[in-house]
């Protein structure tokens, strides 16, 4: 609308639309906002009022003073995100995050390689397989790299089986659980203060931050962990 009030030098509403390719409505609405931004000026009264252009020069000065208002609100922003922070990571509430997607799978995979303790697991490697194929083989070797351990829970499966004999080199100790009693799908990860839920089934990944909930978590993998060393330990013998 500014370009055709410029080549036109003035005009009224139905002229500068059409010259413009819009419609007289929206025409009067964007005539409005170059008004009040100073980019054109009224001249004359209905049904005889027409609009002038004011000089393109205005349009930088323009954009100079919104530049000026964006850093005093930049600044300002910045001077109250540490309040903002300090509220966000208040430790007498959890934090709950949700990821869709496979993409948003491999973000809370992500978010493991931050542990700084032995990540505690329980999970189905033939679902993690089959939903994110590329992905594991890298993750577990950059797992290793940092130094992260793990003990994970498997139901017992040839997937399963084939994953643990690279435990030694993927800093992993598994305990193998009968499928046909502990069949599962969704994962759960727990380090730090942290309980990493994946469902592969339904492509969502939640991360809950509660030193307590973790706490908790971690209390109850080693009951867990207990019984599905045993239950290798039985299936070993047989």
């Amino acid at each position: 609308m500014y370009v055709a009030l410029l080549e036109l030098g003035r005009g009224t509403v139905s002229q500068i639309a059409t010259r413009a390719k819009v419609s007289r409505t929206s025409g009067y609405h964007v005539l409005a906002g170059l008004v009040s931004k100073g980019l054109a000026t009224i001249s004359g009264r209905e049904p005889k009022q027409e609009y002038v252009a004011e000089p393109p020069a205005k349009l930088q000065r323009l954009m100079d003073r919104e530049l000026e208002r964006q850093k005093g609100r930049s600044a300002r922003t910045a001077a109250i995100v540490p309040g903002l922070d300090a509220i966000f990571n208040r430790g007498d509430r959890p934090r709950v995050r949700f990821f869709e997607g496979t993409k948003g799978l491999e973000d809370v995979y992500e978010d493991t390689l931050t542990s700084h303790e032995t990540i505690r697991a329980i999970a189905s490697v033939e679902d993690m397989h089959k939903t994110l194929p590329d992905y594991f083989p890298e993750y577990y070797a950059r797992r290793a790299r940092k130094g992260i351990s793990i003990r994970a829970i498997f139901p017992d499966s040839p997937t399963g089986r084939e994953q643990t004999k690279f435990n030694v080199q993927e800093k992993r100790e598994t305990a193998l659980v009968p499928k046909k009693d502990f069949s599962f799908s969704p994962e759960i990860n727990v380090y730090d203060d942290k309980v990493m839920i994946a469902s592969w089934r339904e492509k969502l990944g939640i991360i809950i931050e509660s030193s307590e909930i973790a706490d908790a978590m971690k209390k109850m993998f080693e009951l867990a962990w207990a019984e599905a060393r045993r239950l290798d330990d039985l299936s070993q013998k047989e």
